[in-house]
C-alpha cells in the first residue's frame, strides 16, 4: 500500500498551524492548510499548500472542508488538530456562551474532524490523528479555567480514541507545548471575560492577562520557551516515524512545568502560583507582578 500523504492542518493562518503546515509541505506532503477564511492563507499558498476555508464550530464548514479535500485529493492520511483559543476570565464570571464557544472550538469541533476522517482512514488502513494540547492539560493557572478544561479534555479524548482507533492502523498522538512564542498571550487579552468595576473579581481577568504577557516576554520561563518551527517538527516527527509516542512534550517550559506539578501536592502548587499570580480577594489586583 503506498503512503497517503494528504494532510489537513486546522487553525493554520499563523503559528503552530502555519509553521506546520509550511513544514510539512516542504517536506513533500500535500497540505491543506485551513481557517475560517481562505483569503488568511495567502502566504501558505505561495509556500506551496493548497488551501480550504474550515470553521471547526461549524458543521457545514466541516463537512464541506472534508469533501472537497475527498474530491480533490482523496481521504485525509494525517490530520492535524491545532485550531484553537484561549478564554480568560474567573469561572464564575465567565458568561456560559463564551464557555460553550470555548469548548464549541476546542473540544466539539477537535471531535467532529476526527469523526469525519476516521471512515476514510479505516477504508485505507492507515492513519495519523495529532492533537494539538498543551501542557495546560496536565496543569492549570488562575484565570484560565475554560481554556486548561478544553485542554484537560483534549487529553482524555487523545486517550480513548489512541486505543479505539489503533487496530484499524489509524494513530493518535498529544502535543503538548509549553510556552511557545506566538501571537498567543496578546490574544489571551482579546479573549477575557467582561471586565467588571467591582465586587470580588475587580480587575483580577486584566492582571492575570499581564501575568500572562509578562511570562512569556520576560518572565524567567522566557528563556526556556519554544517556538512554532519547534512544535512543527515534533508534529513531522510523530506523522514520519512508524510507531510515534503517544505524548510529545516541546519546550523546556512544558517539562520544567509538568514536572514540577507532578511532584507538587496540591497545598504546594497552589503557594506557588499565589507567588505568579494575583489572588482575589487577597491583594489589590493592579498591583499584579
Amino acid at each position: 500500500m503506498s503512503t497517503p500523504k494528504v494532510v489537513l492542518v486546522t487553525g493554520a493562518a499563523s503559528g503552530i498551524g502555519k509553521s506546520t503546515a509550511i513544514h510539512l509541505a516542504k517536506a513533500g506532503y500535500t497540505v491543506y492548510a485551513s481557517a475560517r477564511s481562505e483569503a488568511q492563507l495567502a502566504d501558505l499558498a505561495a509556500a506551496g499548500c493548497r488551501t480550504v476555508a474550515l470553521d471547526v464550530a461549524d458543521e457545514a464548514s466541516r463537512v464541506a472542508a472534508i469533501a472537497r479535500i475527498a474530491a480533490e485529493a482523496g481521504p485525509v492520511g494525517i490530520l492535524v488538530n491545532n485550531a484553537g483559543y484561549s478564554q480568560s476570565g474567573a469561572v464564575e464570571e465567565i458568561p456560559l456562551d463564551r464557555w460553550q464557544r470555548q469548548f464549541d472550538t476546542n473540544v466539539f469541533g477537535l471531535v467532529r474532524m476526527c469523526q469525519l476522517v476516521l471512515p476514510g482512514m479505516r477504508a485505507q488502513g492507515w492513519g495519523k490523528i495529532v492533537n494539538i494540547g498543551s501542557m495546560g492539560g496536565t496543569l492549570t493557572f488562575p484565570g484560565g479555567g475554560a481554556y486548561h478544561a478544553s485542554k484537560y479534555a483534549v487529553e482524555a479524548i487523545s486517550d480513548a480514541l489512541r486505543f479505539e482507533v489503533k487496530a484499524f492502523g489509524v494513530d493518535v498522538v498529544l502535543v503538548q507545548p509549553g510556552l511557545i512564542r506566538t501571537g498567543f498571550a496578546d490574544a489571551v487579552g482579546h479573549h477575557i471575560a467582561p471586565a467588571t468595576t467591582g465586587g470580588p473579581y475587580g480587575g483580577f481577568s486584566d492582571a492575570v492577562a499581564k501575568s500572562t504577557v509578562d511570562a512569556y516576554e520576560k518572565g524567567p520561563l522566557a528563556a526556556i520557551s519554544g517556538t512554532p518551527e519547534d512544535v512543527a517538527r515534533v508534529v513531522a516527527k510523530a506523522v514520519t516515524v512508524a510507531s510515534p509516542r503517544a505524548r510529545y512534550t516541546v519546550s523546556g517550559s512544558a517539562t520544567l512545568l509538568m514536572t514540577q506539578r507532578r511532584m507538587m501536592p496540591d497545598w504546594a502548587w497552589d503557594a506557588f502560583l499565589r507567588a505568579s499570580f494575583p489572588q482575589p480577594g487577597v491583594a489589590p489586583l493592579g498591583l499584579a507582578k
